[in-house]
C-alpha cells in the first residue's frame, strides 16, 4: 500500500520511497550451524544423558497410557517453557527409538 497524498483514508499520508531494512541479527538467532549442530551431537555421545533426561526416558520405557503427557509436564517443570518441553519431549523419543533399532539389529 502506497500512501496516497490525501490526509484521510486507508492510504493517507505523504507519499514517501519505502526504505529496505536489512535483516536484523536477531532473526538469525535460532538458525542452527552445522558446526553447532556437530559440537552437540558429539558432546552428547561424550556425555551421555544428564540424570532428569534420564528419568524422561525411564518414563517412556514404563510406558503407560499417560507417558507423554507426564514426560511433558516433567520437562515443562525443568525447562520452564511449553515449546522446550515438547522439543526435549521429542528428542529424548527420537534417543529411544535410535536404541530400540540398535538393540533390534
Amino acid at each position: 500500500m502506497s500512501s496516497s497524498g490525501i490526509a484521510v483514508g486507508l492510504e493517507k499520508g505523504y507519499p514517501v520511497e519505502k526504505r529496505v531494512v536489512p535483516p536484523r541479527p536477531s532473526h538469525a538467532k535460532a538458525k542452527l550451524s552445522k558446526r553447532t549442530k556437530l559440537v552437540r551431537e558429539l558432546i552428547g555421545e561424550v556425555v551421555g544423558l544428564s540424570p532428569y533426561e534420564k528419568r524422561l526416558l525411564d518414563m517412556l520405557k514404563t510406558g503407560g497410557a499417560s507417558s507423554e503427557k507426564r514426560m511433558y509436564k516433567f520437562a515443562k517443570k525443568r525447562l520452564g517453557t511449553h515449546k522446550r518441553a515438547l522439543k526435549k519431549r521429542e528428542q529424548i523419543k527420537d534417543l529411544y527409538s535410535k536404541i530400540r533399532a540398535r538393540s533390534a539389529n
